[in-house]
């Protein structure tokens, strides 16, 4: 890659993250594209990767929100672990910014659940009277296979919990990485309490 494009590349994503991180749109392509527009690139080959886009959010977070940012993404992983006491009986997994370090104010919680019946984790919000919103969500199960999963969303002291309900067989590996090719990091409740103690260390 010559040096121009180099150049353009971390420019752009500098642009991409700091539009994630101000206006909260986590979808990194769509960030990219924004950046793209606003200097008038038409290139795709000048866009750069998820992972450079990831590099400069931190950098970004690091320089401009380090006097809130590490408090919020604390406040949002206590959040997970209510929540995920709460949804125990589904084994859930934390995966996305809030497991990652990158979540802020605009971030939800994203869990995996395992349950090979879906609507048995609707009924389960509807027992426990949670209004909640219905989707759908495509993951990357390998490199050569995508599938859509249900999703969940609702709110819970003011933050937004997303959860994605997969088999029970998807429990062995995750899904496929938006930032890279290999299976999205994840953690157990365990896990988190014992990220939570090492931050709190520190």
């Amino acid at each position: 890659m010559d040096r121009r494009r180099s150049e353009l590349r971390a420019q752009l994503a500098q642009a991409a993250a700091r539009i994630v991180a101000e206006q909260g749109i986590r979808d990194y392509g769509l960030a990219k594209r924004k950046a793209a527009e606003q200097s008038g690139t038409s290139d795709e080959r000048d866009l750069p990767s998820n992972r450079e886009i990831e590099a400069a959010l931190r950098d970004y977070q690091r320089l401009f929100q380090s006097d809130s940012q590490p408090q919020c993404l604390r406040e949002l992983r206590l959040v997970a672990v209510e929540a995920m006491r709460f949804l125990a009986r589904f084994e859930p997994r934390l995966v996305g910014a809030v497991l990652e370090g990158t979540a802020d104010r605009h971030s939800a919680v994203c869990l995996h659940l395992y349950e090979d019946d879906p609507s048995a984790v609707l009924r389960f919000l509807e027992e426990h009277r949670i209004p909640c919103d219905e989707d759908d969500r495509v993951l990357r199960l390998s490199r050569s296979q995508n599938a859509a999963f249900p999703v969940l969303r609702f709110d819970a002291d003011e933050r937004t919990i997303d959860l994605t309900i997969l088999p029970r067989s998807c429990m062995r590996q995750a899904p496929l990485s938006r930032i890279s090719d290999r299976p999205m990091p994840r953690a157990s409740l365990p896990a988190l309490l014992e990220l939570l103690d090492r931050d709190s260390h520190r």
